[in-house]
């Protein structure tokens, strides 16, 4: 509970809340108000870009991300806090306002599950400002992408700034390393764009995993410098652990 305000005393409040300083002063009783300390509110901004549909162990990106989503979300529930979802690709695609209650946490469980987004691109600053405009008070919010776009460094710093912001990045191992399988035809999944790589060749393998180290390299650095913790989780793999861990650091820092 925490102080809230003073008010003159009315007919069954209780007295052991009068304030004696207040009430010594204006000559009538004045009581303590308390209310209960407000609740935490949680916001999921989650990628529904075509790029998350994509995996190559057990999961596809975006059930990963699904399913981490759900966690975070009946966590949020079970401390009575509040809950709230932001999809986006390059665009805001929808907006479910934070609420509490078991029955708003199985509306978002259905949303995650069956949204289909309607633009196959990423703005992850979209995302970001739209939650900095509405959402008024402070909040902790989770982003979970792959974040293969960059151009966001400006607005997460923003919105940082006024919220409590971690990333969590959802990585396959085949963005990183090209298997030796020969000639293949890749797709962009956000673009359409298709093209024909050697996979047989190592100087095109070496650049590919050098480029993806770059990006790997690139996306840490703009997390540091916004000083936004990051959760890095493979498809495959325990989420539970890389996720135990970034909050061990935070509570280790605070």
């Amino acid at each position: 509970m925490a102080f809230s305000e003073v008010r003159e005393y009315q007919y069954g409040d209780d007295v052991r809340n009068i304030d004696w300083n207040v009430t010594a002063r204006f000559h009538k009783p004045y009581i303590k108000i308390f209310e209960e300390e407000r609740e935490m509110t949680v916001m999921l901004l989650i990628d529904v870009s075509a790029s998350n549909e994509f995996g190559t162990i057990q999961s596809f990106k975006q059930d990963v991300i699904t399913e981490i989503a759900a966690v975070l979300s009946f966590s949020a529930i079970k401390n009575n806090d509040k809950v709230g979802v932001i999809f986006f690709s390059d665009k805001i695609e929808k907006f479910i306002p934070p609420k509490k209650g078991s029955t708003h946490i199985l509306r978002i469980i259905r949303e995650l599950v069956d949204f289909k987004a309607t633009s196959k691109g990423t703005d992850i600053s979209e995302a970001l400002k739209f939650m900095t405009n509405a959402i008024k008070k402070r909040c902790t919010a989770f982003v979970l992408s792959d974040f293969r776009q960059q151009n966001y460094i400006d607005a997460i710093k923003i919105a940082n700034n006024k919220h409590d912001l971690m990333a969590v990045k959802i990585i396959d191992k085949r963005e990183n390393r090209l298997p030796n399988v020969g000639m293949i035809q890749f797709k962009d999944a956000e673009t359409g764009e298709m093209r024909w790589i050697d996979t047989s060749s190592s100087a095109v393998r070496r650049y590919y995993a050098e480029n993806a180290e770059i990006l790997e390299k690139k996306t840490k650095e703009n997390f540091k410098k916004s000083g936004v913790d990051m959760a890095e989780v493979h498809t495959g793999e325990d989420y539970v652990r890389p996720l135990i861990a970034m909050f061990k650091k935070r509570e280790a820092r605070a």
